[in-house]
């Protein structure tokens, strides 16, 4: 504790604002647990950026860690381009003080002599990734959280590809960082090098969303979509970017169309929760709409409601809506024809059928850890291959490389002109995915998160991660646990055999165990929130649509098995 309290002193100096120094005070003589909790670490800067939670001390966001992170970057990017023409471009999100933040970062890069682009107000993620290499920046940084809680904001960094910074860079930034005091931050800015941005670069990212997600598809005069944005700034575009791919009949959920940190309607501004979409599901069921589209706070990820075979508003997961959309683009290309050099990727804790699909069109398929920062990492390494799309487990998707992350805006025109072409024909959105199921084999998954928070949950996290390592189980649901693959070691091992391989991808804290009949549990830690994460993957074969209700319950049956195994059910 003493090592706690002689860093939260050191925040009595006067380098830092008055009501800081009040804050700290009060909490050093009236609140041990929670000084303990925003001193005992310096807030990370990780392999993307900073996420966390508001407020004064080391281990939270605040002017002075974002303050210390942008001059680390203003350092690096000095010494890689020289003092003359950098350029980074800022955007923030709907959540508490990301304007009053992004202008404080704006203003250090400014006292550093680089020249900021800065939009007026909020915008999108993949805006402000393609706003990096549309204004030929050097670096971009967005201001959010993403789907975190209220209380949580956050710092990424993006390269001159528009993708977020990956190796060498990330190393390289986190060492500056981490060689600098608090004292360091030249807060003082140069306010002719920052200029404000918006209709010009609005107009430039709708133009190519609607480029990339618009197939002219058949139907859409006779399509309806419930559209929400969940209080986010998705609403500043994907309306407009509807509008222009002829959607007309697109109803937005007013009662959360209006940008609020607080996110007042909903538990979680998270897609991935079906009870963020209720609002909207209920008003589909309402109104006979074919087709429900949320995102998150910084529209890079999106959820989808579609009617199943009981005519009934489904949420599809985002294996599921991955699924659609890349098969979707394989066809257009395939129509186009194939060069020989197309790819499509996914993660490691993404459903296996991607990698199925990808066989049966004779493309190639990647894999990367967990983060769209690694699929734009392929596109910059394989400049000679040709990316048609690809996505995550986690609700986001990306078409072609105009953006280098994920991108709601232009999934959710692409996932309305799937459905709105299979309804002119007669099928639909979620026929179409139970016909993938029968070509690319029947494939189920189910993500479990735990969350444990403070510095006893890290604790905790640690712990139940190395006993996943340190205890495998043998056997999952009757099959014989075969691969045991480590990505802290770079390890697969064949337990059945002993074969071993070598793992040709960055090391990260995750465990994959394979089974001899597919079945796949994965483990990590959250890289964004006090959670740990496990994700289960099963399948089987689906002999025709017919079976499609009975082969699902026993998939379904299959995961609550292993969920007991594991006990975490």
């Amino acid at each position: 504790m003493d090592a706690i309290l002689n860093t939260a002193k050191t925040w009595l100096t006067d380098f830092f604002d008055p009501e800081v120094k009040k804050e700290v005070l009060h909490l050093i003589d009236n609140d041990t647990d929670e000084l303990k909790d925003r001193f005992y670490k310096q807030m990370e800067f990780g392999t993307g950026g900073m996420r966390g939670v508001m407020g004064v001390g080391t281990n939270r966001i605040n002017k002075y860690t974002l303050g210390k992170s942008t001059q680390g970057l203003s350092n690096y990017l000095i010494k890689t381009y020289g003092q003359k023409d950098v350029k980074v471009v800022i955007a923030f999100d709907c959540r508490h003080n990301s304007d009053t933040l992004a202008r404080t970062v704006a203003e250090v890069f400014s006292a550093n002599g680089i020249k900021v682009f800065l939009f007026s107000d909020l915008r999108t993620t993949p805006e402000l990734s393609f706003a990096v290499k549309h204004l030929e920046c050097h670096a971009g940084i967005v201001l959010t959280a993403s789907h975190n809680p209220p209380e949580y904001n956050g710092y990424k960094v993006y390269w001159t590809d528009g993708g977020q910074i990956v190796p060498p860079q990330d190393g390289e930034i986190i060492s500056e960082i981490n060689s600098l005091s608090f004292e360091d931050i030249k807060f003082k800015a140069n306010d002719s090098l920052i200029e404000l941005i918006d209709k010009d670069v609005d107009e430039a990212f709708i133009e190519a969303s609607v480029a990339n997600g618009n197939f002219n598809a058949a139907g859409k005069d006779d399509f309806k979509i419930v559209f929400t944005s969940l209080h986010g700034t998705s609403i500043t575009a994907i309306p407009e970017v509807l509008k222009r791919a002829d959607y007309k009949n697109v109803t937005i959920i007013e009662e959360q169309a209006k940008p609020d940190g607080n996110f007042p309607t909903v538990k979680s501004p998270n897609p991935e929760e079906p009870e963020a979409l209720s609002m909207a599901v209920a008003k589909a069921e309402e109104i006979g709409a074919d087709m429900v589209v949320g995102t998150d706070p910084d529209s890079d990820r999106l959820g989808i409601a579609v009617r199943n075979l009981d005519g009934e508003m489904e949420i599809v997961n985002g294996n599921q809506a991955m699924i659609l959309m890349t098969k979707f683009l394989l066809e257009q290309q395939k129509q186009k024809g194939f060069k020989g050099n197309e790819f499509i990727a996914t993660t490691i804790v993404s459903t296996p059928m991607m990698e199925a699909m990808a066989k049966a069109y004779g493309v190639e398929f990647k894999t990367a850890l967990t983060g769209f920062k690694w699929i734009g990492k392929m596109i910059k390494d394989f400049p000679e291959s040709n990316f048609v799309g690809g996505g995550e487990e986690s609700f986001g998707y990306m078409v072609g490389d105009f953006v280098r992350d994920k991108d709601a805006v232009t999934s959710t025109l692409l996932a309305c002109e799937i459905a709105s072409e299979a309804k002119a024909k007669g099928s639909s959105f979620y026929k179409q995915l139970i016909d993938c199921y029968v070509d690319y084999g029947f494939y189920k998954e189910k993500l479990i998160s735990i969350t444990k928070k403070g510095m006893s949950g890290a604790e905790e996290i640690k712990q139940m991660l190395k006993d996943f390592k340190e205890n495998p189980v043998s056997s999952v649901a009757g099959s014989k646990v075969k691969w045991i693959e480590d990505y802290n070691t770079s390890i697969a091992k064949n337990v059945l055999t002993g074969e071993e391989k070598t793992i040709d991808i960055p090391k990260s804290n995750v465990l994959i165990y394979e089974t001899e009949d597919g079945t796949r549990i994965a483990a990590r830690p959250s890289g964004t929130e006090p959670k740990v994460k496990f994700y289960i993957s099963t399948n089987t074969k689906l002999e025709k649509a017919e079976d499609f209700k009975k082969v699902s319950k026993e998939l379904d049956d299959k995961i609550q098995i292993i969920l007991s195994e594991l006990n975490l059910g």
